[in-house]
């Protein structure tokens, strides 16, 4: 299963459209979004854009609200507060916005990987045997925009710079 992993994306839609039309092009049905999604307009403008199902963690820019409003109108949109996890026949997903928190997950060994946001710099480190990865900033704040695919069956990693 191919997923895309997504995270600060600050409110600018001109990289997400382009993010978007990457992701479709792949037929990626799923997208964890690491925080930092931001207002309102923007979940719905996702929510709208996106056919396949979106979840997605808090981060310190969101207006909780606002994003609660949103998912109660689309269902695609699904928000798993600080954390959450998606799980596969093949793996357990981890995903927040804080490099911290995603350290604390690795420690619980509940998971095969995490994902987390909020630096807005493209990591990889490991923790134990558990991997912990920053995907980057979709919106191209202090660093270019990027985003990334991740395959469950080959546990392929693939960095996307727009």
């Amino acid at each position: 299963m191919l997923i895309a992993i997504i995270s600060d994306t600050h409110d600018n839609l001109a990289t997400i459209d382009i993010a978007l039309e990457k992701i479709k092009a792949q037929n990626i049905n799923t997208i964890l979004h690491c925080g930092d999604l931001c207002n309102q307009d923007t979940a719905e403008y996702l929510a709208k854009n996106f056919d396949g199902v979106i979840y997605t963690a808090y981060g310190n820019a969101c207006q909780k609200s606002e994003l609660i409003t949103v998912a109660e109108k689309y269902p695609n949109l699904k928000l798993l507060g600080r954390e959450g996890e998606f799980i596969t026949p093949e793996k357990r997903i981890g995903f927040c916005h804080y490099p911290d928190l995603a350290k604390e997950m690795a420690l619980s060994k509940k998971y095969d990987i995490i994902f987390y946001g909020h630096t807005h710099q493209p990591w990889e480190e490991k923790i134990g045997e558990i991997k912990i990865i920053n995907p980057g900033t979709l919106a191209g704040l202090f660093n270019p925009a990027t985003f990334a695919y991740y395959n469950t069956t080959t546990n392929q990693l693939q960095l996307n710079r727009l």
